[in-house]
């Protein structure tokens, strides 16, 4: 499939260049008006049955296990937060005194802080494996190092399909095997990946997936996926709420404790999760991404940035091999000579939107953007540069 630019579903002014949905993403207006709609169902609440608590949860848990290519809906838990589902993951983790946790330098806390609390919890180390500092080929040396890292102390890994902040593309396959050779389990946090990067369970296995949905997903902010493997079939929820136990559809019969929980991975759903506002915008989010397919998204992606890189480039910026990173997300490291100050100053007064870190900025784009708004970004540090 070859996409076109798809800017008039979204509702972005001519003026504005949005190069960062990595943090936030706009909605659509598909999105919009399934949100009025949930939003007049709550004002009418004696329009809300028994079964709205339940059957769109069902409908939005078998979209997100299709976009990943999952068989069993049942494996996929709806969650509120990447935090929420990685200290899941925590909580249904036993190590022993000097097991390794592996991690990525520069993780997004949210996947960092649980792993430090279980690692003190039981006497563990964090291990956590730095991007090489040279010039040439330092992503394929990362992922070497990676590999070289996992042995028979690893418990477990904990990481990005790419990371955060630049791009940088991890050879998941190759590091699912070294685990599995290690009997180590294998977290991802597909956050900046799923959606705009394809991603396939079947593939990959791993024994978690965690997944905002208010990026690549264009869910509300407030909204997240998780898939459970087998590992955690049997495992303790964080919470203890009614709609996740066995014959929690039958109102009537609520008081009726229930020892069971439902099956596989629902049991780590969070309360609450039939809210009746977000679930609707999640499900015509997930339609649209489902429909665009995540492999056509990369491809637009590389195709409306690619002339722009190699400008960047002779102007002095440094972009990793399109080999090892992503087109959707990718870091630009600025010329030592670009004051910073003065392009943050430039880009604001063309209302050209990125993420700066350090001395590189984050680019993110999908299919609301065009070339022209990469000849934006790229004509302002030219002046920036010029001054």
């Amino acid at each position: 499939m070859i996409l076109q630019h798809q800017k008039d579903l979204f509702d972005l002014p001519e003026d504005i260049t949005y190069l960062n949905i990595a943090s936030q993403s706009p909605i659509f207006k598909a999105i919009y008006d399934a949100g009025i709609n949930g939003l007049k169902q709550k004002s009418r609440p004696y329009t809300i049955t028994g079964s709205d608590y339940f059957e769109p949860v069902t409908e939005l848990k078998k979209l997100f296990a299709k976009l990943i290519e999952v068989d069993d809906y049942n494996r996929i838990a709806t969650i509120p937060s990447v935090s929420y589902g990685i200290a899941t993951v925590a909580n249904n983790v036993t190590l022993n005194s000097g097991d390794e946790i592996l991690v990525i330098d520069e993780q997004f806390p949210s996947n960092y802080y649980s792993w430090e609390k279980l690692a003190k919890k039981y006497n563990a180390t964090i291990k956590t494996i730095s991007a090489p500092n040279i010039e040439t080929d330092r992503v394929k040396q990362w992922n070497e190092n990676i590999l070289e890292a996992i042995t028979d102390k690893t418990a477990l890994v904990a990481m990005g399909n790419i990371h955060w902040s630049n791009g940088s593309l991890f050879n998941l396959k190759n590091i699912r095997k070294k685990t599995t050779q290690h009997n180590a389990l294998l977290v991802i946090d597909g956050s900046q990946s799923v959606g705009a990067l394809p991603f396939s369970v079947k593939d990959i296995a791993p024994d978690a997936l965690i997944c905002a949905g208010y990026k690549w997903l264009f869910g509300p902010y407030g909204c997240a996926y998780a898939y459970f493997g087998s590992y955690f079939d049997n495992g303790t929820p964080l919470e203890e709420n009614w709609g996740n136990r066995l014959d929690s559809e039958n109102f009537t019969g609520l008081t009726n404790y229930q020892p069971k929980y439902k099956p596989l991975a629902n049991r780590y759903c969070v309360g609450e999760s039939g809210n009746f506002i977000y679930i609707k915008m999640q499900i015509e989010a997930l339609k649209q991404v489902i429909e665009w397919t995540p492999k056509a998204i990369q491809d637009y992606c590389k195709s409306i940035s690619a002339k722009a890189v190699e400008e960047l480039k002779v102007l002095g910026c440094e972009i990793e091999d399109e080999n090892y990173r992503t087109h959707h997300l990718f870091g630009i490291k600025l010329p030592e000579n670009l004051n910073i100050a003065i392009l943050k100053s430039a880009l604001t007064e063309q209302n050209i939107f990125v993420s700066f870190r350090g001395n590189y900025i984050r680019i993110s784009c999908h299919l609301y953007n065009t070339a022209e708004d990469f000849s934006k970004l790229v004509k302002c540090m030219t002046s920036v540069l010029a001054k």
